[in-house]
C-alpha cells in the first residue's frame, strides 16, 4: 500500500476513534439526564462534526453508503419500517457510533483498496445482529430477504411463511439464550424449547419481557403457520395477511433489539 494512503488511513482512523470516545460519552449523560441543555449543546457540536467527517470519507457524494447510513441515523421507522423525522438525542447518538463503527471497519480493510470513498457499494446489511447463534445470522438475513421480494412479486403466501419463520427463529434464539430454567417463571413448559409450538415460544418470550405484546397483531393464519393443513383446505393468504406478518416481525425485531 502507497505510504502517503496509509497515512491518510490512519489519520482518519485516529479521528473515528476520538469521535467514538467522545460519542459514547455523550450517550451516557444523556441518557442519565436527557434534558441537560450543555449536553444536547455538545452532542449538536459533536454530530456536525460526524458529518464533516462522514462526508469526507464518502468523497462529498450523499448518495454514498456511508453518508445515507449518518441520514437515517436521525429517522425514526414505524412499525410498516417508513422513516418519519424525530428520533431522541440519545437514540442519534448510539445510531451514529454505529456508523462510525461501520468506517472503521471499511478503513481496517486489509486489502489494496480500503479507502471508503473508493467504493459506493453499500456493505451487507446487519440486521440481525441482536441474534446469539451466529450461525443463524446470514440464514435468517438471506429469509428476510427472500420475504420482501415474495411481496414484492405478489407471492402472499410465501412472504407471510418467511416473515413467520424469521419470527420463530429469533424469538427461539433468545428463549435458547435466556435459558429454561429462567423461563420456569414465565410459565415455560418442562420440555425442550425446540419441542415448543410456534405460539408457546412468543407467549413464553412475551410473559418473560423478552418481547412486547406485538405478536397479538399477527393474521389468524400466522399461528398455524407450520401446518397450513390447520387453516382448511387451500388456504388463500391476502396481501393484508403477508403484510402484518411483515409488521409484527418488525415490531419483534425492534424489541430484541431496541437500537434499530
Amino acid at each position: 500500500m502507497d505510504e502517503n494512503l496509509r497515512a491518510q488511513i490512519e489519520t482518519y482512523l485516529s479521528h473515528l476513534d476520538s469521535l467514538i470516545r467522545r460519542g459514547r460519552q455523550l450517550s451516557g449523560n444523556l441518557t442519565a439526564d436527557p434534558a441537560d441543555g450543555s449536553e444536547i449543546a455538545a452532542t449538536r457540536a459533536w454530530q456536525e462534526e460526524c458529518g464533516i467527517t462522514i462526508n469526507q470519507l464518502s468523497g462529498g457524494s450523499k448518495a454514498h453508503w456511508l453518508a445515507r447510513s449518518f441520514s437515517q441515523a436521525f429517522l425514526m421507522r414505524k412499525d410498516t419500517g417508513d422513516a418519519v423525522e424525530g428520533a431522541a438525542p440519545a437514540e442519534i447518538v448510539k445510531r451514529l457510533l454505529a456508523v462510525l463503527d461501520q468506517a472503521v471497519a471499511s478503513l481496517s480493510q486489509t486489502d489494496e483498496s480500503p479507502v471508503i470513498s473508493a467504493s459506493s457499494a453499500q456493505p451487507p446489511p446487519h440486521r440481525f445482529d441482536f441474534v446469539h447463534n451466529l450461525e443463524l445470522r446470514p440464514v435468517v438475513e438471506q429469509a428476510y430477504i427472500d420475504s420482501r421480494r415474495a411481496l414484492e412479486e405478489g407471492d402472499y403466501g410465501q412472504a407471510l411463511l418467511t416473515s413467520c419463520g424469521i419470527l420463530e427463529a429469533i424469538v427461539t434464539d433468545v428463549l435458547e439464550h435466556k435459558g429454561l430454567s429462567a423461563l420456569a417463571a414465565s410459565g415455560a413448559p418442562p420440555e425442550k424449547i425446540a419441542d415448543w409450538s410456534f405460539a408457546t415460544r412468543l407467549t413464553v418470550a412475551e410473559k418473560a419481557g423478552l418481547i412486547r405484546g406485538g405478536c397479538a397483531r399477527l393474521p389468524q393464519v400466522a399461528w398455524t403457520y407450520r401446518d397450513p393443513s390447520e387453516n382448511g383446505p387451500q388456504t388463500a393468504v391476502s396481501e393484508k395477511d403477508a403484510r402484518r406478518a411483515g409488521q409484527v416481525l418488525h415490531v419483534v425485531m425492534r424489541d430484541l433489539d431496541p437500537g434499530r
